[in-house]
């Protein structure tokens, strides 16, 4: 190669000098959050006693989590399948009371508060009526179904003041915690990109539940499951894999991206919906009769560092967030926080100046030596972390500052405000999907617009 021509790459192995090393990063541990033991002893007057709307795969797993935090009870039960009815008991135990009416457990004065964990399109009758009946509830995500059900929903929220907690537990995660505090102590300099991804491979993980081989219209309502969408016949799959379809569900968004919003609002301290999205998706593994995309990936812009996240149901890929900053990336996954450091600077002398003749070039790069080399064994070391804790899809710790703040009626982190910017980022997502086109929100007509 003549001496002339230099590569980018070519002249930084020929030129570097005042790069620092990356020392390995040593690993801590996260304390997890102390909850007491179910065992632990509480006065009667103190205990909680909840009901539960929707025992199905998600309602299940919260009933059974929630049973084992002390001071707490559950005491009735519904949902439109009667098999859940025998699901709950299984859980709870025999003496339980079940019921197809949700407006049964609304008019227990017995009940102090709700965990509901229906489908998508019907979050904002239950919460809505839940509140307005007195009563706190947490509700999964993502907390809508549409921009205007969530409005509807931080209205009535705003307007009795009872405690309202939606369902994306990383906001409750101690790796989610200290993330936020590495960010807010402006670790990374400044925020440059964030990325957020996750990836599936299978048919469960893409919906495709097989529906309880008994169902029929004899032991389940399907006319009340439909609520207010456009009726169909009795349709098994509809009802096990309603996150296919945006009559009930909100697809890849609602389920999975609602996650990544959440955290990342969460550990970057954010609390409002992006000003503008445009995503690009298909059906392209699961073409089995749904109307929500397998594949999607959206652009966000709130007004600073682009946000970029994706899903995919066609390749299994692990669930990751990557802060970029100026001063290195913060990687944050469900188990582990890494930060990998980067000095911002130039690590040798500029690359451009293969353009100058060779006696300036020469000259140049003895004088950028003299300026940045360190002495001999003074050579800088850059130090990066890893921090490890408790998966942050870990329900107990969410479950129990819920219960915590219906005993305490402090606020919680993950309130309808809170939940509602996370779903409208969910929503302009679909709708960009949809429209195919860039939106924004207009906060002004409380609407999502095409640009």
């Amino acid at each position: 190669m003549s001496k002339s021509r230099f590569s980018r790459r070519d002249f930084l192995q020929n030129t570097a000098g005042a790069a620092g090393a990356l020392a390995a990063a040593p690993s801590m541990f996260l304390k997890p959050e102390y909850i007491p033991s179910a065992l632990e002893k509480v006065a009667p007057s103190d205990r909680l006693r909840f009901g539960i709307i929707g025992i199905g795969m998600q309602g299940s797993g919260l009933l059974t989590a929630a049973l084992t935090l002390p001071g707490v009870e559950c005491i009735a039960a519904c949902d439109l399948y009667d098999g859940r009815h025998t699901l709950a008991k299984e859980i709870v135990g025999h003496s339980i009371p079940t019921t197809r009416r949700y407006q049964d457990l609304l008019d227990n004065k017995e009940i102090d508060c709700l965990i509901a964990a229906v489908p998508d399109h019907w979050h904002k009758q239950v919460v809505v009526d839940a509140v307005s009946a007195g009563k706190d509830i947490y509700c999964e995500k993502p907390m809508s179904h549409s921009a205007a059900d969530g409005l509807a929903m931080v209205a009535a929220y705003q307007k009795t003041g009872r405690i309202v907690q939606i369902g994306s537990q990383r906001v409750s995660s101690v790796i989610c915690a200290k993330a936020k505090e590495i960010l807010a102590q402006g670790t990374i300099g400044t925020l440059t990109l964030v990325e957020g991804s996750l990836g599936r491979n299978d048919p469960t993980g893409a919906w495709e539940y097989p529906p309880p081989p008994d169902l029929s219209p004899s032991n389940l309502d399907w006319d009340t499951w439909q609520g207010t969408v456009p009726k169909v016949p009795f349709n098994p799959n509809i009802f096990a894999r309603w996150r296919c379809w945006k009559e009930y569900g909100t697809g890849l968004a609602g389920d999975l991206l609602v996650h990544l919003v959440s955290g990342m609002n969460y550990m970057l301290g954010w609390n409002a919906p992006p000003k503008k999205a445009m995503s690009l998706g298909a059906i392209l593994r699961f073409p089995d009769g749904r109307n929500m995309p397998d594949v999607h990936a959206t652009l966000f812009d709130y007004g600073g560092a682009p946000v970029y996240l994706r899903l995919n149901l066609g390749c299994d890929t692990p669930e990751i967030y990557r802060f970029q900053g100026s001063k290195g990336i913060l990687e944050v996954t469900e188990y582990a926080i890494t930060y990998y450091p980067q000095t911002g600077e130039d690590s040798g002398p500029s690359y451009y100046t293969s353009g100058y003749p060779q006696k300036m070039r020469d000259a140049y790069v003895a004088d950028w030596h003299a300026k940045n080399d360190p002495p001999p064994g003074k050579e800088p070391v850059l130090e990066g972390f890893t921090f490890r804790g408790d998966s942050w899809d870990d329900e107990r710790p969410h479950l129990w500052k819920y219960f915590s703040g219906v005993k305490s009626r402090q606020p919680v982190v993950e309130d309808a405000v809170f939940g509602n910017n996370a779903a409208l980022a969910c929503h302009m997502s679909n709708e960009s999907y949809f429209q195919k086109s860039a939106v924004i929100w207009d906060a002004a007509s409380g609407t999502i617009k095409a640009v």
